[in-house]
């Protein structure tokens, strides 16, 4: 049985490649370290673990890979997973439109969404978060923060 999350690995990280090491780097720690946020999530919440540490893989991989912030880069995310989902044949139909509406919805840290977004958009959360401690959290993922630390039963400092 093929190992779903280490090929998709494999594929993100010869994408990434050819990039300057210091983006390169970026790039992986904060993919790698929202994906681990999501399984952590995945796993507490009752959802389904080896889903979401993908979607949490790949929820930025079009901005790391195009090397170009953009404020669509949710929208942008999202057909870009479907295309690599797709070209590695690693999910069904069902679990590839899963993972596509949480990235697509990733950056709308106000909004409501089902279970299985509200993992990743709080795996982003906490990856901006939890990245350096002593950085104020912004103004946008205060109030996900604060409900992340009383989860975790964390003192939000």
């Amino acid at each position: 049985m093929e190992n779903r999350i280490e090929s998709l690995r494999e594929y993100i990280g010869g994408a990434l490649r050819g990039k300057p090491d210091e983006w390169r780097k970026i790039a992986h720690v904060h993919l790698y370290g929202v994906a681990q946020a999501c399984t952590l999530l995945a796993l507490r919440r009752g959802e389904n673990a080896e889903l979401a540490t993908m979607a949490g893989m790949l929820h930025d991989f079009y901005t790391f890979r195009s090397g170009q912030p953009q404020d669509d880069h949710a929208a942008k995310g999202a057909v870009l997973a479907r295309e690599v989902l797709d070209e590695l044949n690693l999910t069904s139909p069902a679990e590839t439109e899963l993972v596509c509406a949480a990235i697509h919805n990733h950056s709308d840290k106000g909004g409501r969404f089902d279970a299985f977004t509200e993992i990743l958009i709080d795996a982003d959360v906490m990856q901006h978060c939890l990245y350096d401690i002593t950085m104020p959290v912004a103004d946008r993922e205060k109030d996900r923060f604060q409900k992340l630390c009383e989860e975790f039963g964390l003192q939000n400092q």
